[in-house]
């Protein structure tokens, strides 16, 4: 924003100056409104080359964020898909199991609190090995500083 602020007032101090230069410049009316009206040509030539190749340079800059931005749009939607499958998966065994015999029910949670059971094991493991693998390295930077 700076460098706009900058660049508006240099052109509109040129422009000043130069207006004052033709208008108190030993020529004829005819000539100073003829070098006038080229100079004013000449900026608004610039201001339109200006004004092309900064939207050159938007569209270029949009063109090579837009794969990015499918590519994301295209995951995210993919994983959105695959939450509603699963969703209506679920679903599905509510229903089942509203549908089951209350001997079958009981028998079910027996298997899901065994499942929580195994999984609370495992991640009881993978934290175990976690552990084991933070002492490795702080064994290995130790032995390092040693040396």
């Amino acid at each position: 924003m700076k460098l706009l602020k900058y660049a508006l007032g240099a052109v509109a101090g040129v422009a000043a100056g130069f207006a004052a230069g033709v208008l108190l410049a030993p020529r004829s009316g005819a000539e100073s409104r003829a070098m006038a009206s080229d100079a004013v040509n000449d900026a608004w030539d610039s201001a339109v080359d200006t004004y092309e190749r900064g939207q050159q340079a938007v569209s270029d800059k949009f063109s090579s964020v837009r794969p990015n931005v499918d590519a994301t749009t295209d995951e995210l939607r993919a994983k959105v898909d695959l939450a509603r499958e699963r969703m209506d998966q679920l679903r599905d065994s509510l229903s089942n199991a509203a549908e089951m015999p209350v001997e079958d029910v009981e028998a079910e949670d027996d298997v899901e609190a065994a499942e929580d059971e195994v999984v609370e094991a495992e991640e009881a493991l993978e934290a175990e090995a976690v552990v084991e693998a933070a002492e490795e390295v702080a064994d290995e930077e130790v032995a390092e500083e040693a040396e």
